[in-house]
């Protein structure tokens, strides 16, 4: 799957919500934490409610569904490892 990825950007096909300000996120597990610009918590969050989304069996939201589910977390995960490594290898590896 080839995915144009641009940096101010959200990388997903449907309109996601874009924070107006960052905030620190700590690793779901316990551990490390990072500091996340607006844009890099909209992302992050987004692939965390894509997640949440298919471990409940919910077949759709807001306009995404199950069969475009993965593709779209691969998307974020994509950005998040060519935009800033770091954040993925914390919060998301």
């Amino acid at each position: 799957m080839k995915i144009k990825l641009e940096k101010n950007k959200p990388p997903f096909k449907g309109a996601i919500q874009i924070y107006s300000e960052g905030a620190t996120v700590q690793n779901r597990f316990g551990g490390d934490s990072v500091e996340l610009n607006a844009l890099e918590l909209s992302i992050y969050d987004t692939i965390m409610g894509l997640d949440s989304m298919y471990a409940n069996g919910f077949s759709a939201v807001n306009g995404i569904t199950m069969a475009n589910q993965h593709e779209e977390t691969e998307r974020g995960l994509a950005w998040f490892m060519k935009f800033n490594p770091k954040a993925y290898m914390i919060l998301l590896d």
